[in-house]
């Protein structure tokens, strides 16, 4: 996968993009980051990638010429692609647009600054807006990182191990049960001794059991697109947790109705 970021700052990159598993994604060819300087395509001697709104206003808006001359020497035309802008306007990025994401072949990251980039721009050449939270930052170039390192763990052989990303949280709409590593005790705590038996089929459902548990404690709205097979039910049953899942289900579905 190609991902290529437009962004008015791309000494931004230089660091994040050299560590950890995206770095070695790149070494070994995996994935592939492009970055583009938005202002070498400014059309005046300033280099203006900006300025200010009709109709006043605070703040400045990102010019569409440049962007539009930017996005077009980024764009791959021999794959499949998708145009994306980083923007608090946008959809919330999640790991469901992860997975959506890693189908495609090219990823060109628009990273909005300032007030936000010219209307004409988005609605010529946007294909989706995307936000990672409800907040608001600089720009866009930290959500660009989000969704590289998101969307990279998804592509095969990224990751070391190939059932990582599938065993994630969020990726069944549960959290992670809790994990443990050496030592077998840790200032005077111990192993569930589950783990210790070597029962595998004892240890998934341990697993099963505390996913479940602590998305209940903790985001109980994920387990609105859980799914469980028949087993799993009669697992989650048995340990008292099914009945908690129904009485939630109902009351969202409840509420829904009011509304």
């Amino acid at each position: 996968m190609l991902f290529s970021i437009l962004t008015i700052f791309p000494d931004f990159f230089s660091s994040p993009l050299q560590e950890g598993i995206v770095r070695k994604a790149q070494g070994e060819g995996k994935i592939e980051i492009g970055i583009h300087n938005i202002r070498e395509y400014a059309l005046d001697k300033h280099r203006m990638t900006d300025d200010r709104p009709f109709g006043g206003g605070e703040g400045m808006v990102m010019k569409p010429e440049p962007l539009a001359a930017c996005m077009r020497a980024a764009i791959r035309p021999d794959c499949s692609r998708r145009v994306i802008l980083l923007s608090p306007k946008g959809e919330r990025f999640n790991q469901a647009q992860a997975e959506r994401l890693a189908e495609y072949g090219q990823l060109v990251l628009i990273c909005g600054r300032y007030e936000g980039v010219d209307e004409r721009f988005r609605r010529l050449y946007v294909e989706e807006e995307l936000s990672i939270g409800d907040y608001i930052l600089t720009g866009g170039e930290l959500a660009a990182l989000v969704v590289i390192d998101a969307v990279s763990r998804l592509l095969p052989g990224v990751l070391g191990c190939s059932d990582s990303a599938t065993n994630d949280s969020f990726s069944r709409g549960l959290l992670k049960h809790a994990q443990y590593t050496r030592p077998q005790i840790f200032e005077e705590m111990g192993v569930p001794e589950v783990l210790l038996s070597g029962d595998h089929a004892a240890i998934d459902r341990y697993r099963l059991v505390e996913s479940v548990r602590l998305t209940l404690e903790r985001r109980p709205e994920l387990l609105a697109s859980a799914r469980f097979s028949p087993q799993e039910v009669k697992i989650l049953r048995r340990e008292g947790l099914y009945g908690r899942i129904e009485a939630m289900m109902r009351t969202q579905r409840a509420g829904g109705d009011a509304d």
